[in-house]
This record gives C-alpha cells, structure tokens and sequence, in this order.
C-alpha cells in the first residue's frame, strides 16, 4: 500500500505507478488485491484510494523473493523522497521511503530476516 495521508487520488496513482514497475521486474508477478480495483489506467473506479497490491516471484529467481521486492521497492521509491509504501507479510509490516537512514535499513533487514524464517518455515512455522 501506498499511504498519501488521505490524498485519495494521489493514492490511488502512485499505486498503480508502483504496480507497473514491479511489472517490469523480472521475476515478479503483481496485481491488484481487489478484482475491482484492475481498471484501466485513467479511470476512477469505485475503489479509488484504496488500492492495495499483492506480488510473487518466481521460483526461478536467485536471489530470495522478499529481497527482490524490496529491492523493487526501493527503486522506485527512490525516485521521490517523499514516496512511502508499506508492505505487509504474514503479520510483519515495514515501512520502506525513497530516501531510508541506516535506522530504517536495520528495519528492512530485520523485516526481512522474519520474513525469510516465516517462508521457509510455512505460515505455522512447521518447516514445510
């Protein structure tokens, strides 16, 4: 998710901006959480502002897929300082700008540490 602070629009833009550049990784699947909210670009739907996506990537992909979203992540929040996104997994959020500290880096690694044992330990961490 994309928060604005209640700039619906905006939201909703930067969302589907973010949408499409994770398109163009390679590796990675995304798509709108809600069926409703996949218009076409340009169109102000019913969900408008509150547009959330999911994402996956491939098993193919060297390097562990929470790192190569991330690092999608960052990429294109590094184009505006003042971009935000939130990204949510199995109970674990992090917070991710276009200009992170050493602070919110720490943050990130550890997001990613819980999120890699959680993966590969299944959502009951069974080891399966």
């Amino acid at each position: 998710m994309v928060p604005i602070g209640g700039d619906a629009l905006r939201q909703e833009r930067l969302t589907r901006d973010l949408h499409a550049a994770l398109q163009e990784t390679e590796g990675v699947a995304v798509g709108f959480a809600q069926e409703d909210a996949a218009v076409q670009p340009g169109h102000k739907g019913v969900g408008v502002g509150d547009v959330a996506l999911w994402a996956a990537t491939a098993a193919a992909v060297a390097r562990p897929a929470s790192q190569v979203l991330i690092t999608a992540i960052k990429e294109w929040c590094a184009k505006d300082r003042h971009r935000k996104v939130e990204v949510t997994y199995d109970g674990y959020s992090v917070a991710i700008t276009g200009r992170p500290d050493a602070a919110q880096e720490r943050v990130v690694r550890d997001f990613l540490d819980k999120v890699g044992d959680t993966a590969s330990n299944g959502p009951e961490g069974d080891g399966e």
